[in-house]
């Protein structure tokens, strides 16, 4: 048996994601340490690791982004390495040389690709060198608004005013004709300042029924470089993913050549390493143009690691610490289809609002072809702190429409009560004719605005009626084993003796 990687990894994130990892780094038999802010002191995801430090702080910018804090419990843990999942200090090549400073291995890309490959116009520049096709577009120059006035009429409207260094379609305005610009210049400029620190912007040609398809990449510091084709994610809200698929429904194996092919050309030019993606448009003619590249693991990479059966996290785990993949292209291929739906803590009917508050009931589906990554249990509080994803509900199956059959049956057995969430929206989408048959594009979710209102309405009652009967359930034993156990606020056993007398309570 090999020995670890690493003796010791820090996960600097939190939710599914860190869970995700420490179970990548148990298979491989390191250590793991949690980081969990004040709101999280509680959460279900932190029990999978072996040590938890607590953070200062209740948001994002006092917790999970703070890298003085971040590192300090890497020092303190004896952590050799930091996996920062994704979103947070993922992409943030400050944090990564702040690491390499302190003698503790970044498990991401080398720190001048992340810097070059994480501004927008720097990227696109790389493409074009690398000879990847980009979307016809301009930059901010010296003249700042009258440069960019000029450069929308060579375009033509409809154009995407885009942040340089955003991401998440935060500073991003779409732009249908000339008297829209200046407005849509000034909205993204202030979003941007105040998201990245950075109000640069580009321009792009805006094309009404595009396709978002991205190339998986992963290589090793040997100069070792493959592609694990790619994933379609046009199913977009507000330029956010919520359901993304692999292999496209749009791409044949030409099609597959050329574009994994220009993923290759621009990650060996960048001189990548671990895994990134590469993110293209493909307009109706299949044609196909660079938009940026996410230097750190994807939310959706399950439905690559079910096609392709690779471990996309401890590929990265091994290749942070200097070992080379192991396999070449040719030992890659793909086996059926896999679908990926984003459960969030969030209303359609009211515009899609963050849902805060306590699951009273969280049951995750189950079944042949299944995976569910997620970061919650019952009682889990869903913060307004964080994202509000509570999971990632993965079905595998041979092809496409079995994949889709088995994912609704998922979304239907799967149970998220006390918070209002996307569930029935995603359902609605799935059961689609268009989605069905794989004509799907980013304007999608916008053009058809009644799936949003198609949500159930649930009763506040019908909730706490449903988390009563099931923590008498609980209760009464497990029918398999016999076993008596009693659901405790956090979703594990509650060691509470009382308890074990079933639903028998002293006094009333």
């Amino acid at each position: 048996m090999s020995a670890p990687p690493f003796a010791t990894v820090l996960v600097a994130n939190r939710g599914e994601i860190a869970r995700r990892i420490f179970h990548a780094c148990a298979a491989l038999g390191i250590r793991t340490v949690a980081v969990a802010s004040e709101p999280d002191r509680h959460a279900a995801w932190h029990r999978d690791a072996d040590h938890v430090v607590p953070l200062e702080g209740a948001t994002a910018t006092e917790s999970y982004l703070d890298q003085a804090q971040i590192l300090t419990a890497a020092r303190r843990t004896g952590a050799e390495a930091i996996h920062p999942g994704y979103g947070f200090l993922s992409e943030n090549a400050a944090f990564a040389e702040a690491c390499a400073n302190a003698g503790i291995v970044f498990i991401g890309p080398p720190i001048e690709a992340m810097r070059r490959m994480g501004a927008k116009t720097a990227a696109i520049e790389l493409a074009m060198e690398a000879g990847v096709p980009t979307v016809p577009g301009a930059r901010q120059d010296e003249r700042g608004d009258a440069g960019l006035r000029e450069a929308a009429k060579r375009i033509g409207y409809p154009l995407l005013v885009k942040a340089s260094a955003g991401g998440g379609g935060r500073g991003m305005r779409l732009v249908r004709e000339a008297a829209e610009l200046d407005d849509a210049l000034q909205a993204a400029r202030a979003e941007a300042k105040s998201a990245f620190g950075d109000d640069t912007l580009l321009l792009e040609r805006f094309f009404e029924r595009a396709r978002h398809i991205e190339v998986q990449v992963l290589g090793d510091q040997h100069g070792g470089l493959v592609h694990l084709f790619e994933r379609e994610c046009s199913i977009q809200r507000r330029y956010q993913k919520i359901i993304e698929e692999a292999p496209s429904p749009a791409v044949d194996e030409a099609l597959r050549a050329r574009m994994t092919g220009a993923a290759l050309d621009l990650a060996r030019a960048a001189g990548y390493h671990n895994a990134g993606t590469i993110e293209f448009l493909l307009d109706d003619q299949e044609n196909f143009y660079f938009l940026e590249m996410n230097t750190r693991l994807q939310v959706e990479h399950p439905v690559t690691e079910e096609v392709t059966g690779i471990d996309l996290v401890a590929c990265q785990i091994r290749v942070a610490a200097g070992e080379p993949l192991g396999f070449t292209q040719a030992d890659v291929s793909l086996r059926g289809h896999a679908i990926e739906c984003r459960l969030y803590a969030e209303d359609p009917a009211t515009g899609f609002l963050p849902s805060t508050g306590r699951l009273a009931l969280y049951r995750r589906p189950h079944g042949p072809g299944l995976r569910c990554d997620d970061g919650v249990a019952t009682g889990s509080i869903v913060s307004p702190h964080y994202d509000p994803m509570l999971a990632k509900i993965i079905a595998m199956a041979g092809d496409r429409d079995a994949a889709r059959r088995r994912m609704i049956r998922a979304l239907r057995d799967t149970v998220a009560l006390g918070v209002r969430t996307n569930l029935s929206y995603l359902l609605t989408v799935l059961e689609h004719p268009d989605f069905a048959t794989g004509q799907t594009y980013t304007a999608f979710l916008g053009e058809h605005p009644e799936l949003a209102t198609a949500e159930a309405e649930v009763d506040e009652d019908v909730w706490l009626a449903a988390a009563a009967l099931e923590a008498l359930g609980a209760a009464a034993g497990d029918p398999a084993t016999g076993a008596v156990v009693v659901a405790a606020a956090d979703g594990g056993p509650s060691g509470d003796p009382w308890g074990r007398l079933g639903r028998w309570r002293n006094g009333a």
